[in-house]
């Protein structure tokens, strides 16, 4: 699981390679870097790949799999080549739910499929409350919604310690905290929120503090993504196709049970990925059997 936000670069086996085209898009406090491989012509929408705070790279391996149609994927604002420009503390799903929006209409207006992994799936699912035109489909991978789960208080008062260690003692002692965090299976102990952080030596983390607080995952979105509440009507009353994603091997993790509750909430049943929470990441995933079934969920 300390694999899971690791930027990666993809070495994807795909025999074909699409040509990746790189663009800018300006965005009130932000300017987003996306990424265009035009594939085949399937007559199928474009297909983008959404994460948060995981960045385009990850998504390499995954993206190779669907030569046949054009995949888009991008930085999530502060993530990456996505710098934030007016120096904000946080970022929000509905800054980010917009993002998605401007891309969606930069890459040819929609509707598009949409395949959103951890906060990326919060963010998609945001869009679709408030602009249900641009998605034909949405893939939800593993939201972390906080807010349905039996633990809720935990969880989010385990999200807002994390966040304090960062802001206290800097990324290490902070990564350390949300690994532990997340490996949990089933619903934490009471007081789990107020336990020591562990050595971040012992994940291979740096124990100095550089100094920076803009991390996207343990700085800008450590709050802001667990904590978000969905307007599950808007959702619901949606003609967008929408499909929850759990892993099998993260079911019992915190984000596969927020996975599951979203389905339940929706009255979906969610459908069983390979791997874990980064089930599509090459080198910790597996990108070619995860492709195997997001296909044939998107053809469901």
């Amino acid at each position: 699981m300390s694999l899971i936000y690791r930027r990666l670069i993809s070495r994807g086996k795909a025999a074909v390679m699409t040509k990746l085209e790189t663009h800018t898009l300006d965005a009130p406090g932000a300017v987003l870097h996306y990424d265009v491989r035009q594939g085949g012509a399937s007559g199928e929408p474009p297909l983008l790949l959404a994460g948060s705070p995981m960045e385009a790279a990850a998504f390499g391996a995954l993206a190779e799999q669907f030569a046949d149609r054009t995949v888009v994927t991008y930085d999530p604002r502060g993530a990456g080549r996505s710098k934030r420009t007016d120096g904000a503390s946080q970022t929000t799903t509905e800054e980010q739910a917009d993002d998605l929006r401007r891309l969606i209409a930069a890459v040819g207006g929609g509707p598009v499929d949409i395949f959103g992994s951890s906060g990326g799936a919060v963010n998609a699912l945001a869009l679709v409350a408030g602009h249900p035109e641009l998605v034909r489909t949405l893939v939800a991978h593993e939201p972390p919604t906080a807010q349905l789960l039996p633990d809720r208080d935990e969880v989010l008062a385990t999200c807002a310690a994390i966040h304090e260690t960062y802001l206290r003692a800097g990324f290490g002692p902070a990564m350390a905290q949300f690994i532990a965090f997340v490996m949990v299976p089933g619903p934490l102990p009471a007081g789990f929120a107020s336990q020591p952080a562990p050595d971040p030596a012992a994940f291979g983390l740096p124990v100095q503090d550089d100094g920076s607080r803009d991390h996207p995952l343990v700085g800008l979105n450590m709050l802001t993504t667990p904590g978000y509440v969905h307007d599950f009507d808007a959702v619901r009353a949606a003609p967008t196709r929408i499909v929850l994603g759990v892993g099998v091997t993260s079911a019992a993790m915190v984000a596969g049970r927020a996975g599951t509750a979203v389905a339940e909430r929706l009255g979906l049943v969610p459908a069983a990925f390979p791997g874990g929470h980064d089930g599509f990441v090459e080198g910790s995933g597996e990108p070619e059997a995860f492709a195997d079934v997001l296909r044939k969920v998107l053809a469901d």
